[in-house]
Protein backbone atom coordinates (compact mmCIF):
# COMPACT_ATOMS: atom_id res chain seq x y z
CA UNK A 1 0.00 0.00 0.00
CA UNK A 2 1.38 3.13 -1.20
CA UNK A 3 0.88 6.24 1.17
CA UNK A 4 -0.62 9.20 0.33
CA UNK A 5 2.83 10.91 1.24
CA UNK A 6 5.29 12.40 -1.87
CA UNK A 7 8.64 12.70 -0.93
CA UNK A 8 8.86 16.36 -0.09
CA UNK A 9 11.84 19.28 -0.09
CA UNK A 10 11.61 23.01 -0.02
CA UNK A 11 10.54 23.85 -3.46
CA UNK A 12 8.03 20.85 -3.85
CA UNK A 13 6.39 22.53 -0.27
CA UNK A 14 6.33 25.86 -1.72
CA UNK A 15 4.53 25.00 -5.16
CA UNK A 16 2.39 22.97 -2.74
CA UNK A 17 1.48 25.61 -0.93
CA UNK A 18 1.03 27.97 -3.90
CA UNK A 19 -1.05 25.32 -5.64
CA UNK A 20 -3.73 25.57 -2.42
CA UNK A 21 -3.56 29.35 -2.80
CA UNK A 22 -4.97 29.05 -5.89
CA UNK A 23 -7.05 26.82 -5.52
CA UNK A 24 -8.55 28.54 -2.40
CA UNK A 25 -8.86 31.94 -4.37
CA UNK A 26 -10.55 29.82 -7.56
CA UNK A 27 -13.09 27.94 -5.20
CA UNK A 28 -13.90 30.04 -2.21
CA UNK A 29 -16.23 32.91 -2.67
CA UNK A 30 -15.56 33.45 1.68
CA UNK A 31 -11.86 33.73 0.87
CA UNK A 32 -12.03 36.08 -2.03
CA UNK A 33 -14.06 38.35 0.19
CA UNK A 34 -11.61 37.91 3.16
CA UNK A 35 -8.95 39.38 0.41
CA UNK A 36 -10.68 41.81 -0.43
CA UNK A 37 -11.24 43.39 3.70
CA UNK A 38 -7.52 42.30 3.39
CA UNK A 39 -6.88 45.01 0.72
CA UNK A 40 -9.13 47.45 1.70
CA UNK A 41 -8.79 47.68 5.68
CA UNK A 42 -4.72 47.38 5.12
CA UNK A 43 -4.80 50.36 2.31
CA UNK A 44 -6.75 52.11 5.50
CA UNK A 45 -4.52 51.29 8.20
CA UNK A 46 -1.69 52.76 6.12
CA UNK A 47 -2.76 55.51 5.41
CA UNK A 48 -4.09 56.46 9.00
CA UNK A 49 -2.32 59.18 10.55
CA UNK A 50 -0.81 56.73 13.03
CA UNK A 51 2.07 55.19 14.09
CA UNK A 52 4.05 52.93 12.12
CA UNK A 53 3.91 50.57 14.94
CA UNK A 54 0.01 51.10 15.02
CA UNK A 55 -0.61 50.37 11.64
CA UNK A 56 1.26 47.34 11.48
CA UNK A 57 -0.73 45.84 14.29
CA UNK A 58 -3.46 47.05 12.35
CA UNK A 59 -2.15 45.26 9.37
CA UNK A 60 -1.31 42.08 10.59
CA UNK A 61 -4.09 41.47 11.93
CA UNK A 62 -6.34 41.01 9.37
CA UNK A 63 -4.66 37.74 8.35
CA UNK A 64 -6.09 36.22 11.38
CA UNK A 65 -9.09 36.32 9.34
CA UNK A 66 -7.43 34.78 6.39
CA UNK A 67 -5.65 32.27 8.22
CA UNK A 68 -9.27 31.24 9.81
CA UNK A 69 -10.66 31.07 6.62
CA UNK A 70 -7.83 28.46 5.07
CA UNK A 71 -8.22 26.52 8.24
CA UNK A 72 -12.29 26.30 7.64
CA UNK A 73 -11.92 25.39 3.89
CA UNK A 74 -9.76 22.67 4.66
CA UNK A 75 -12.52 21.44 7.36
CA UNK A 76 -14.88 21.84 4.88
CA UNK A 77 -13.09 19.79 2.17
CA UNK A 78 -12.15 16.59 4.01
CA UNK A 79 -15.65 16.55 5.66
CA UNK A 80 -16.93 16.68 2.07
CA UNK A 81 -14.36 14.16 1.39
CA UNK A 82 -15.18 11.82 3.50
CA UNK A 83 -18.95 11.47 2.91
CA UNK A 84 -21.81 13.56 0.80
CA UNK A 85 -24.65 11.96 3.10
CA UNK A 86 -26.09 14.26 6.04
CA UNK A 87 -24.52 13.35 9.58
CA UNK A 88 -24.87 15.66 12.41
CA UNK A 89 -20.57 15.23 13.19
CA UNK A 90 -20.41 16.41 9.95
CA UNK A 91 -22.46 19.53 10.16
CA UNK A 92 -21.08 19.87 13.27
CA UNK A 93 -17.48 20.06 12.32
CA UNK A 94 -18.48 22.77 9.30
CA UNK A 95 -20.14 24.39 11.96
CA UNK A 96 -17.36 24.60 14.45
CA UNK A 97 -14.81 25.87 10.99
CA UNK A 98 -17.86 28.89 10.61
CA UNK A 99 -17.03 29.74 14.15
CA UNK A 100 -13.65 29.68 13.95
CA UNK A 101 -14.41 32.58 11.13
CA UNK A 102 -16.73 34.33 13.30
CA UNK A 103 -14.18 34.54 15.95
CA UNK A 104 -11.31 35.81 14.47
CA UNK A 105 -13.20 38.77 13.12
CA UNK A 106 -14.64 39.39 16.55
CA UNK A 107 -10.72 39.43 17.28
CA UNK A 108 -9.77 41.46 14.55
CA UNK A 109 -12.16 44.06 15.20
CA UNK A 110 -11.13 44.03 19.02
CA UNK A 111 -7.93 44.75 17.49
CA UNK A 112 -8.70 47.30 15.47
CA UNK A 113 -10.76 49.46 18.17
CA UNK A 114 -8.18 48.69 20.85
CA UNK A 115 -5.57 50.18 18.88
CA UNK A 116 -7.59 53.16 17.59
CA UNK A 117 -8.37 53.86 20.75
CA UNK A 118 -4.94 54.10 21.91
CA UNK A 119 -3.76 56.04 18.49
CA UNK A 120 -6.26 58.65 18.92
CA UNK A 121 -6.03 59.02 22.62
CA UNK A 122 -9.47 58.04 23.17
CA UNK A 123 -8.73 56.12 26.32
Amino acid sequence: MKLNKPKHNLFRNGIYAVEGFVDIVKNETSFKWQLLMLLLLGIVAWNLPISFGYSSILFLSLFIPILAEVANSAIERVVDLVTSDYHILAKQAKDVGAAMVLLSLIVMVMIWLSVLAVAFALV
